[in-house]
């Protein structure tokens, strides 16, 4: 790694994160842990060809945390000069003296924590100059417009890259930390015709560069996806299967991390408490946590707690065989931390055979969502209503855009009528997931 991109080498990251667990020791903290981290990007935003936004970021930060017994207290600053290092320690410590005690803080079971670091290959550089980030967001925009002559606005077309270097440490002898990376290209494009405008977008995101999709192929599937979605129609209200476009249909694992998540459980804020060992899924459905994909975008050899991650199945023929824990919602739950200190790693949803028109043709007759819009889902019953935007499929074909549509269930049950998972599995973030055909649930429309 060429620690000369980074304002701090990893040494000094490491001399820090010691010094930090020194001082606290010294303070008179049971325990103590402590993360360094910096980073730095640039991102470059183009609309209707020319330059609209030139952002640089440089960004540096550090935080403590102190156990006295069972008191926590936990300070943060963004100046890594010896003065605040101390000064953020001081508050830490003068924080957990006045605490509430919590039986369930506390580090992480030392027998759980990392013990070999492998390479995940998360850093790629991408050495973009500022006139090469304006040309390719130029070139997906100009692809875009390309598409159609119906595409006469844009929301802007943008590069991005993003690197990282952090340090983690704790007073148990953990060490350990690496540098990642994140590029970006996106494109947003309006089209107009008699019967009103219309807005879609696409995006590519990768940790190297050179698995991106290329800016001319972003800015064609951002005007294609705008301009199919012209001559949109309203629907009747109606009962009918519905087919959740790739793009979206991550967003329901997303919701069953939430209702299997530590935090929703020891609560009792979940429509899936007392959920382990049942049968959440229709019976074909596997879920697999696999953290340790190379450049996978949510790869990491340990959690935020330095627990190592591990591979394992989450949804084994439909039946829920784990939870999301960090180390004190595993406490308060009388349980074991997973290793999702800081979230889900790489879920990826195995698919069930069907490419895109094969779940077509597999619905027959029913609804195709390929925008969702609002927050209307209840993470306490699973009920679940918002409003949508797609396509009506008869005969197992694409008719016609559809528009001012809500889609209204409850998750249990959606999850348990999944039908089938697509191959046209999408790799934008943490969640893998192909296209999703549930058997029923209410459109309203007309």
């Amino acid at each position: 790694m060429p620690d000369s991109r980074f304002s701090h080498s990893i040494e000094t990251l490491s001399q820090i994160t010691r010094d930090i667990l020194s001082q606290s020791k010294l303070a008179g903290a049971t325990a103590c842990e402590a993360e360094v981290s910096q980073g730095f990007g640039q991102n470059v935003s183009v609309r209707r060809g020319e330059v609209e936004t030139i952002e640089y970021n440089r960004d540096k930060g550090l935080g403590v945390t102190v156990y006295f017994g069972d008191k926590r207290g936990h300070a943060s600053t963004s100046d890594l000069s010896p003065q605040a290092i101390k000064d953020t320690v001081a508050a830490a410590v003068s924080i957990a003296r006045y605490t509430a005690s919590d039986e369930f803080a506390g580090l992480a079971d030392e027998n759980l924590l990392a013990r070999e670091i492998p390479d995940l290959s998360l850093y790629h550089p991408w050495d973009l100059s500022v006139e090469q980030a304006i040309e390719q967001a130029k070139t997906c925009e100009a692809a875009a417009f390309a598409v159609d002559k119906r595409i006469d606005n844009s929301e802007g077309a943008s590069v991005s890259t993003q690197e990282s270097l952090f340090m983690y440490g704790n007073s148990l002898g953990f060490l350990a930390g690496y540098p990642s990376s994140r590029h970006d290209i996106s494109c947003a494009v309006i089209a107009e015709d008699d019967g009103g405008m219309q807005r879609d977008y696409w995006y590519s995101s990768r940790r190297d560069a050179t698995d991106l999709e290329t800016a001319a192929v972003v800015g064609r599937k951002a005007g294609e996806r705008t301009v199919r979605r012209l001559a949109a129609r309203k629907i009747k209200t109606t009962e009918c299967p519905v087919l959740f476009e790739a793009p979206i249909a991550s967003g329901l694992i997303g919701h069953l991390v939430g209702a299997v998540s530590g935090g929703s459980l020891y609560r009792k804020s979940s429509f899936l408490l007392d959920s382990l060992g049942q049968q959440v899924f229709a019976p074909f459905v596997q879920i697999r946590e696999l953290p340790h994909i190379l450049k996978g975008l949510a790869s990491s050899p340990f959690d935020n707690e330095g627990v190592a991650t591990r591979e394992r199945d989450l949804i084994k023929d439909g039946v829920l065989q784990g939870y999301f824990l960090g180390s004190y919602s595993a406490r308060k739950l009388g349980m074991t931390s997973t290793g999702n200190a800081g979230g889900n790693h790489n879920l990826i949803i195995e698919s069930s055979g069907q490419d895109f028109e094969g779940l077509l043709k597999m619905m027959g007759k029913g609804l195709v969502v390929t925008e969702l819009l609002g927050h209307g889902i209840n993470p306490v019953t699973g009920d679940y209503s918002r409003g949508a935007a797609g396509y009506w499929v008869e005969n197992g074909e694409i008719q016609y855009p559809v528009e001012e549509i809500t889609i209204a269930g409850n998750l249990k049950d959606m999850f348990k009528q999944i039908t089938a998972v697509g191959s046209d599995i999408l790799v934008q973030g943490s969640k893998q997931c192909g296209s999703v055909l549930i058997e029923r649930m209410t459109v309203a429309g007309d």
